[in-house]
């Protein structure tokens, strides 16, 4: 039986300006700005089949199913996040088969199939307090090494498929690292949230079996102005509002 949250501990949020209603947990892991940008960096075109490694509540799925019309399977090893993008998926009507489990433990539905995109929004933090909140410390404490996250996905891209990653830069090399055992056309792209600030994510997607070279691409700004002049930059405001792709 699916562990479910009660009424009072989660809230009902909107994303791409309306287009997405998601419920997730008041305390614990919140999607905010990351999923939306990791689903507007997923290259997927129109059929494509589409899996998130530890999808949560669903958020960047169902983005880029608002974007294009794919087929999507998440997997997810906490039961009460599942339910809830099980249920997100009801109540956007965009069709979602999610499995509970460990991808180091690969359910047998989702071991036996490839797909032709790999999207992950893996955990950021391998130093400091560890959360009270059993949710909240499982998505965010590095707990598996990188590397294991990056080669089971890869794992399960058919080949010339696409994976998909936001992460920090302090975790970069390890992930290009882990990249560069089967993958190639490595493309990196800084994210900062204003023109005079170091980048605080990274996106990273790279191709199963290429052999193109690693290319690092401009950053996205995502503000500009400063007090009450900040606002999203053109190109975050199409992603955040519209859903518009990620521009490498």
């Amino acid at each position: 039986m699916m562990s479910f949250f009660k009424k009072n501990e989660v809230s009902q949020d909107l994303f791409l300006d309306g287009q997405l209603s998601i419920f997730q947990p008041l305390n614990g892991y919140r999607a905010a700005t990351d999923p939306v940008l990791l689903a507007a960096a997923c290259p997927a075109i129109t059929g494509d089949e589409v899996m998130e490694f530890g999808c949560g509540v669903g958020t960047a799925s169902f983005c880029i199913f608002r974007r294009v019309n794919v087929s999507l399977t998440g997997l997810e090893i906490q039961e009460n996040y599942a339910s809830l993008a099980i249920k997100n998926g009801l109540i956007n009507k965009i069709p979602i088969h999610v499995e509970i489990g460990d991808f180091k433990k690969m359910p047998k539905n989702i071991k036996n199939r490839s797909f032709d995109q790999v999207i992950l929004n893996p955990p950021y933090y391998k130093t400091g307090t560890p959360s009270t909140n059993q949710g909240r410390n499982q998505s965010l404490r590095i707990i598996t090494p990188l590397s294991e996250w990056v080669s089971e996905a890869v794992k399960r891209l058919k080949p010339n498929g696409w994976i998909t990653i936001i992460n920090t830069p302090e975790n970069l090399i390890e992930i290009l690292i882990s990249l560069s055992k089967s993958t190639g056309d490595i493309q990196i792209k800084p994210l900062t949230s204003n023109p005079d600030k170091i980048a605080n994510r990274v996106i990273i997607r790279a191709k199963k079996s290429s052999k193109s070279i690693t290319k690092i691409y401009p950053p996205l700004i995502i503000h500009v102005g400063e007090g009450k002049t900040k606002k999203f930059s053109t190109e975050a405001e199409g992603i955040f509002r519209n859903g518009f792709p990620l521009t490498f």
